[in-house]
């Protein structure tokens, strides 16, 4: 699961190496032979090997360095899957040189960062900027796998001793955030389609979002797709007249993520335990075609709303428990800067429990509609939505056009067929490879509906 991933750091101890290990050994060998053949030249060899290993301990735990750390993150924020490079400025604020360090940076899980390697030597602290002798910039690249907010760091710098028989490991820095976010699938139709209106999806989408500009008509010119041509307009002018390319600066799009994974029931310890896991990897798959999706709407420039069935993530607050079919407020995200804060939404997106709603459905037609002009474009994706929920959703749709559900594999079939039989669109999505295929499908059948020819 996506949750934000933390572990607890140990305390770190000085320790013997695998030297001061065998020295101490050794030593103890040594002694013990030594008292019972009562020879005193031994005695002597002994104590000094179990003398060494103590010393050591105590040369590497007193006087650390003392290091300032900054890490970044290019870039800062990075799609699962993607790479991005820490950087980290290591600084010696103490007034001697700092040598024969390691270091090594920790990560939450699911953060594979590098084995533990030789710090450069740093000069004593030298004032002024960073750049000079005392500093040092050590990089690496690391590949999160899977959306989510991972802790990177803090740093463990390990001293040793000039015989190399104990080390001892500090914590230096601070752990800092790193945003994950859900891979983003590029989906078909370009974003002059759109604004324009060449193209299956988006004269669906004009023709549901009707604004006076495009009743507005003007002569043909070279390029003209002849959808647009205004028939009346053209008969009482004699000419072939299109309607007007300005349009709606702010269409508005409804996007439903199904964050409750409570529909199907349970048989079985065993089946339900296999059932858990293939729900939470559907889950992801869900978020993935939620950000595909939104990110689309996004870029060509489309208001959004986002409803999430049970209690609110993206916009959380003390009141936002019931889901946005029944009364929570929606979500809305708007370009520029929308897909960023929707991607970081999503990155931290989990299942969560389903509230009671026997009483809040009677909020339904001032919920999932709330704040939307007339009919909208409304994409939903759903895991495990149940029947009540389903029935509630097929309720609501005289208030979308186009109705589109993408079904995960995970969906039990009476929730879909509630929702076919009221109007919805659903196409069944079972891996990502499907995102673009399932988008080609809306268009494909969209187009096919409004296509004049």
């Amino acid at each position: 699961m996506p949750a934000r991933r933390r572990r607890s750091r140990p305390v770190w101890f000085p320790r013997l190496t695998l030297r001061g290990g065998i020295f101490l050994a050794t030593g103890g060998a040594l002694f013990l032979n030594a008292l019972v053949i009562d020879r005193r030249d031994l005695l002597f060899v002994a104590c000094l090997l179990l003398a060494v290993p103590v010393v050591a301990l105590v040369y590497v735990t007193v006087r650390p360095a003392k290091l300032d750390i900054s890490r970044t993150f290019r870039p800062p924020i990075v799609p699962a899957g993607g790479d991005t490079v820490v950087s980290l400025h290591v600084r010696n604020r103490s007034l001697r040189p700092v040598y024969g360090t390691r270091w090594r940076d920790t990560g939450s899980a699911g953060i594979r960062v590098p084995a533990s390697m030789q710090l450069p030597a740093l000069d004593r602290y030298e004032g002024g900027p960073e750049g000079g002798a005392d500093t040092a910039i050590l990089e690496y690249t690391i590949t999160p796998r899977q959306r989510g907010v991972y802790d990177v760091g803090p740093l463990m710098l390990g001293r040793f001793d000039p015989f190399g028989l104990a080390l001892s490991e500090r914590v230096a820095g601070i752990a800092h955030d790193l945003v994950v976010t859900p891979r983003v699938t590029p989906l078909p139709g370009s974003g002059e389609a759109l604004i324009r209106g060449d193209g299956s999806v988006h004269e669906l989408l004009r023709h549901v979002n009707p604004n006076s500009d495009e009743l507005i008509a003007r002569e043909y010119r070279p390029g003209d797709s002849l959808r647009r041509v205004n028939w009346p307009a053209t008969a009482r002018h004699g000419e072939i007249m299109v309607r007007q390319e300005e349009q709606r600066s702010n269409p508005e799009a409804l996007l439903i993520i199904d964050t409750t994974l409570t529909g199907a029931p349970t048989s079985g310890a065993g089946r339900a335990g296999d059932r858990t896991n293939h729900h939470d990897q559907a889950f992801e798959l869900a978020v993935e075609v939620a950000a595909s999706v939104g990110v689309h709407l996004l870029d060509e420039n489309f208001r959004l709303q986002v409803i999430e069935l049970g209690a609110s993530q993206l916009a959380p607050g003390a009141a936002q428990t019931r889901g946005g079919l029944h009364g929570d407020a929606n979500s809305t995200f708007r370009a520029p800067g929308g897909d960023r804060l929707l991607l970081e939404g999503l990155a931290n997106l989990v299942p969560v429990e389903r509230a009671d709603l026997d009483a809040a459905r009677a909020m339904l037609p001032r919920g999932a509609a709330r704040g939307l002009n007339g009919q909208v474009p409304a994409f939903a994706v759903l895991v495990d939505l149940d029947e009540e929920d389903a029935t509630d959703l097929a309720a609501l749709r005289g208030h979308y056009q186009p109705a589109v559900v993408f079904a995960l594999d995970t969906m039990a079939h009476r929730p879909v067929e509630i929702l076919q039989d009221a109007g919805w669109h659903c196409i069944a999505v079972r891996t990502p490879r499907d995102i673009p295929d399932a988008w080609n499908q809306v268009q494909r059948e969209r187009g096919a509906v409004h296509d004049p020819a």
